[in-house]
């Protein structure tokens, strides 16, 4: 985080959300819930880690003191709840381990963990020991607890805790926490009752299929909720970097692909009632609590460790595609906190508070995204340096072996324009591979190194610069901005560059609901960048088009329509800015074939 730094408009967002929101929040109002075991199956205990979870890389980033007050002040509260067998947490006794006891656990050595990663501070590894150690007397081996059969959906919840007991292994080293994280891989695979989240996704179960619809929906055997289960891959690559198991991450890499095949909708997010249904099919279709804000943000973190681990080009792609379009979208137009479901159409709002708190999952997960922004934008591998996100910014790495540290500088007004600017200032004058990704939209890329272009630029993929490099050398991209349109299901949307575009009433020309003939499918689009006067709106585009169902008038002549970034639209959380993404093409009867609706049985 200390070598990061975002400008631009990401930068002011982010800046924005780190001051009203991350900064605003009162650590200790979090914690004091620890003081009170009248729990019986809320998730209040989830708030004070997530909160952790990105206000520790907020001060790595900020060096902001106040905060830093904040975060002392808090876990000195959390840590003061700790009981002498090792528990923290809100349950009343006889309800230990029911619903979301430990999913609040996780989130707790979460941000224990953080704080010592952030100061060294042992008494806080000691916390989160203690809180590891209690847990394997109640569902470790020969515990009466079964793990996988504890809590919610399918026991995702509470085997999610997988990925704290792997780092508390990473930062102790004690064998026991890496033999506790191998039993609760085990028992999310190996017993009847297991989620069998390994072979399923080996076997290319997609995700929205693995268990049956169920009844009831909020409860264990709900097994298709996209958050847990995404959690519980997070814990098996946790696995992974530790063993080496490979079927921790192909079988994540296995349901990574379902999630974008299946369910990843236009915008970068996914899942309808919090959970998987096929969400790409039937993305044009209206449904209730599309894109929970807790599931856009833990895709983002998935594909950011996938991207890590492999450096394959589809997981920056996908990380640029849900930053720019489900991830802006999330936010409060004054950045001070987050919509808990954003539709492709409609309205969006905060969502209502929970558990008795002024806070929900959503408020709490939100900032997290622009946590994998800092830490994705620029990566090191072996003897190269990555460029994964484009954007005004400036970031450094330090060479493997930690022999030099490599800058990137981005300038530029990438994605409002097509090209972005990259002076690279290594400390010291060196041979390493620069890869620059090249986004799968862009079929058309330039690229040039002080001028000299280089060859072999391949839409999705990553491209290879080797040379020594010095300081000041400048690396020229100019991306394909050519206008998309995407058909489906008798609808159609329109794309520019990384961004998805939406009609928004604030704009005043015309119904935004009304039909318009679809330009022909993979021709390009002339999308005309304007200016708008609403300062809520970043970036306003016209496109000439045929609206309505009546040939014969005006509006049947082509003639500008705005649109705006999806990211922008409906942002005011009102009707004043009811907004549409995919837009019915209306039925041609003299272009297709007629089929009668009383057609007799045979």
């Amino acid at each position: 985080m200390e070598d990061v730094k975002i400008d631009g408009y990401l930068g002011d967002k982010m800046n924005a959300c780190f001051n009203s929101n991350v900064k605003a929040t009162d650590g200790s109002y979090l914690a004091e819930i620890f003081k009170h075991r009248d729990g019986t199956r809320d998730w209040r205990t989830e708030f004070w880690g997530k909160w952790m979870h990105s206000c520790v890389p907020v001060f790595r980033y900020t060096k902001d003191e106040g905060l830093k007050k904040n975060i002392d002040e808090s876990l000195k509260l959390l840590m003061s709840t700790q009981r002498e067998d090792g528990y923290i947490g809100n349950y009343k006794d006889d309800c230990h381990l029911q619903s979301w006891d430990i999913w609040g656990r996780k989130y707790t050595m979460l941000g224990l963990m953080h704080y010592y990663d952030l100061t060294g501070d042992k008494d806080t590894l000691k916390s989160a020991c203690r809180i590891a150690d209690h847990l394997m007397t109640e569902v470790g081996p020969g515990a009466t607890g079964k793990i996988q059969t504890i809590g919610m959906h399918h026991g995702m919840a509470s085997c999610s805790v997988l990925e704290p007991i792997v780092w508390l292994y990473n930062r102790t080293k004690d064998k026991k926490y890496l033999d506790f994280a191998q039993f609760i891989a085990d028992a999310m695979e190996k017993c009847d009752d297991s989620p069998k989240l390994v072979s399923k996704a080996l076997n290319g179960v997609p995700v929205a299929e693995r268990f049956p619809h169920p009844d009831p929906w909020w409860s264990w055997k709900n097994g298709i909720k996209a958050y847990e289960m995404m959690s519980c891959y997070q814990g098996l690559l946790e696995l992974y970097k530790v063993t080496g198991n490979a079927e921790y991450l192909q079988a994540s890499e296995a349901t990574v692909k379902s999630i974008i095949d299946d369910e990843i909708n236009i915008a970068g997010s996914g899942a309808a009632f919090e959970c998987w249904y096929h969400g790409k099919r039937f993305e044009t279709a209206p449904a209730y609590h599309m894109m929970e804000t807790c599931v856009t943000t833990t895709w983002m973190r998935l594909c950011e460790t996938l991207l890590q681990l492999t450096g394959k080009a589809i997981y920056a792609d996908e990380l640029e595609k849900t930053l720019y379009n489900g991830y802006m979208a999330t936010l409060a137009k004054d950045c001070s906190t987050f919509s808990k479901y954003c539709p492709l159409g409609g309205t969006r709002g905060r969502g209502e508070d929970q558990c008795g708190m002024k806070i929900n999952c959503c408020v709490a997960n939100g900032p997290r995204g622009f946590v994998a922004l800092l830490e994705s934008i620029l990566m090191a591998e072996k003897n190269a340096v990555m460029v994964n996100i484009y954007h005004a910014s400036k970031a450094s790495v330090m060479m493997p072996g930690g022999q030099s540290r490599v800058s990137i500088e981005q300038s530029g007004d990438f994605p409002k324009g097509n090209k972005i600017k990259l002076t690279v200032l290594p400390e010291k004058e060196s041979e390493f591979v620069l890869k620059l990704r090249i986004p799968a939209w862009s079929l058309k890329t330039i690229v040039a190194v002080n001028g000299q272009e280089v060859s072999g630029a391949a839409a999705g993929s990553y491209l290879d610069v080797k040379r020594t490099w010095k300081s000041g050398d400048v690396v020229d991209i100019i991306f394909d901005f050519t206008g998309r349109v995407e058909s489906k299901n008798e609808h159609f949307a329109f794309l520019r560059g990384p961004l998805v575009l939406s009609r928004d009433v604030r704009f005043a020309d015309g119904y935004v609901d009304q039909p318009a003939e679809m330009p022909a499918p993979g021709k390009p689009v002339e999308i005309t960048p304007v200016e708008s006067d609403n300062k809520d709106i970043w970036l306003a585009f016209t496109v000439k088009m045929k609206t309505g169902t009546d040939p014969e008038s005006e509006e049947m002549k082509p003639h500008p329509v705005h649109f705006c970034d999806y990211g922008s639209a409906g942002n005011t959380w009102k009707s004043d800015s009811y907004y549409r993404t995919w837009m019915r093409n209306p039925m041609n009867m003299m272009k297709r074939p007629y089929v009668s609706y009383d057609v007799p049985e045979k």
